[in-house]
């Protein structure tokens, strides 16, 4: 076991950095990243090397880990989701302090880069160098950098499956990024639980239904990721939807199409948060269903409260009608990982929203709060 430990931590080293440095930046949001840094480490000073320091705790620390994927390269209407992390993590560090979670700190992310699929043999060999600092094929301590993936999904889905294969009774409560973020996190959750002899679901709270099966050409993107794991889930009924309001196809053609189950958002508004939850409990105990895991996108909640991410929309849940959801569903059933997506702190296309960077960050750090309760709870 030490023996694994000490490669699983190696590997971390190599494959992640220390929260907030996600976004490769020389001054940009130095201010508000050495605040952070203050705040997780008590020093702005050798940061890397107490960051790696804390990774020693990993076994004995929270069984809820935060993990920042600061990537936007897989959206494509307003960027500006890669600051998430950045900004998220620091709402519930000021506002949420009991917040329990293990801090694993950032993928290393080239902002260009997506999927490893997408990539040349000539393009991976020199991204590898650039991230690993490797001399014939050995990062600096001593790892086998050939192994490592370059692309912060590819990073991603490593980086979850390692965790959950050395730790299976630990959930990654995850900040993104952009909603392509979620595809290897639910990918390596739902293949891990499949391990572990459990059934899960997924509840999605969107706008939007990312049911599609490219985009431009590109099958791994924020509107595209779900079609991709249902092949992973027990049930495509187990994708659950909530909040949907935007969508060029009536409800009928995704649940007939895909098999899976939408709730939207105008019928979660007129019958109410109670009738909407205990359909959701019934049908997911008629599945036997064990665990869940959460993926939120920002623009589930109405863009009054919500505006600062690439595609804000009337019409949305209320922040506390999302609470409520989640909270009633975790009384029932065990949330063992989530993802908070799509927010984009310097972003607002609205016209109407006021302060939207310090409303959105509260809403968003409200609900992160609540589902790192659940995860880290025994």
């Amino acid at each position: 076991m030490a023996d694994n430990m000490t490669s699983l931590i190696a590997n971390l080293e190599n494959l992640l950095c220390p929260p907030g440095n996600g976004v490769f930046t020389v001054n940009t949001a130095k201010a508000r990243k050495e605040k952070l840094h203050l705040a997780c480490f008590g020093s702005t000073d050798n940061v890397e090397q107490l960051w790696q320091e804390s990774l020693r705790n990993l076994a004995h620390g929270s069984d809820a880990l935060l993990l920042g994927i600061a990537s936007d390269c897989g959206g494509g209407i307003l960027r500006g989701a890669n600051w998430g992390p950045l900004f998220v993590r620091s709402t519930l560090k000021e506002h949420f302090p009991d917040s329990g979670y293990f801090d694993l700190g950032d993928v290393r992310v080239i902002p260009h880069l997506l999927h490893d699929k997408y990539l040349n043999q000539a393009t991976i060999e020199n991204c590898n160098r650039a991230l690993y600092q490797t001399q014939s094929g050995k990062t600096p301590n001593g790892q086998d950098s050939r192994q490592y993936p370059v692309s912060p999904l590819s990073i991603t889905q490593d980086v979850a499956s390692m965790i959950y294969a050395s730790f299976p009774q630990k959930g990654i409560f995850a900040i993104g990024g952009d909603h392509s973020v979620s595809y290897p996190l639910v990918k390596a959750y739902l293949q891990a639980k499949k391990v572990q002899g459990k059934r899960a679901a997924v509840i999605h709270f969107d706008a939007h239904t990312d049911l599609l099966t490219e985009r431009l050409g590109i099958d791994l993107c924020f509107g595209s990721w779900c079609t991709h794991i249902l092949q992973d889930l027990v049930d495509p009924s187990l994708l659950v939807q909530l909040g949907i309001r935007s969508s060029g196809k009536p409800k009928a053609y995704w649940q007939d199409t895909f098999g899976i189950t939408q709730h939207w958002a105008d019928e979660i508004q007129t019958q109410g948060v109670e009738v909407i939850t205990q359909a959701i409990i019934t049908q997911l105990t008629a599945h036997q269903v064990d665990e869940l895991y959460v993926s939120f996108d920002i623009d589930a909640i109405d863009e009054q409260y919500a505006a600062a991410t690439g595609t804000p929309e009337a019409g949305g849940l209320h922040p506390q009608v999302a609470l409520d959801i989640i909270r009633i569903l975790g009384e029932h059933f065990s949330v063992t990982g989530a993802d908070m997506m799509e927010v984009a702190p310097f972003t607002n296309s609205t016209e109407n929203a006021k302060d939207a960077q310090a409303t959105t960050l509260q809403v968003a750090g409200e609900i992160s709060a609540l589902l790192i309760a659940q995860i880290a709870r025994p």
